[in-house]
């Protein structure tokens, strides 16, 4: 649940990066952070855990409104992916407002990208959120992996095993070069934006 600051009049909005590890959520935020270095509160943060990292840093977005009359900060954080930190990613799930999933589109992550959507679904659940009623992006990682000979699965084999119920929007994309990076994250904050809107009233 946001963070309603009343001194500052800000609202503050928790998005997380949740997927399988080493599927690009990292890399989405460090290219976010680079590209708007200057709209960045806070330095990037990061907890290490062995071999696996959580990332977190808060930012002011560009002309995203208000939401009766605060300013939004939104804060980014990204999960451990591998599943023996569950703990850790439970712990960073809570009072989230927006996710992030991020798939690895190369065929052989294809049941970790399923049993990753499945376990924030049950993480989710612990905090009594539904995978169908929360604002959620899902990006499909690591396109440009195809131009190096690696078989990756075609979007609509990605929609069918991720997307076929929960019907949000999707992106393909590129952590590493940038492409629909920019655009995942604004479609998560329109979303989580709206939902907000309709919760604080």
């Amino acid at each position: 649940m946001a963070f309603v600051n009343l001194k500052n009049k800000e609202v503050q909005a928790k998005i997380i990066y949740y997927g399988p590890g080493r599927g690009g959520k990292t890399t989405n935020l460090e290219y976010i952070f680079s590209k708007f270095r200057q709209r960045i509160k806070s330095d990037m943060v990061s907890i290490k855990t062995h071999g696996d990292r959580t990332l977190f840093f808060d930012f002011l977005p560009f002309d995203i409104g208000k939401i009766m009359g605060y300013d939004v900060r939104i804060q980014l954080y990204t999960v451990p992916g591998q599943i023996k930190y569950n703990a850790t990613r439970r712990l960073v799930l809570k009072g989230v407002d927006g996710v992030v999933f991020v798939a690895d589109s190369q065929l052989n992550q294809r049941k970790k990208n399923l049993l990753s959507l499945k376990n924030l679904q049950e993480n989710l659940a612990i905090y009594k959120k539904s995978i169908f009623k929360i604002p959620l992006v899902l990006q499909y990682n690591k396109r440009d992996l195809e131009n190096e000979g690696v078989q990756i699965m075609s979007l609509e084999q990605m929609e069918k095993d991720l997307n076929s119920q929960l019907k949000v929007p999707s992106f393909g994309g590129s952590a590493v070069s940038g492409e629909n990076v920019i655009p995942t994250l604004k479609r998560i904050i329109s979303l989580t934006m709206t939902s907000l809107q309709k919760t604080l009233r």
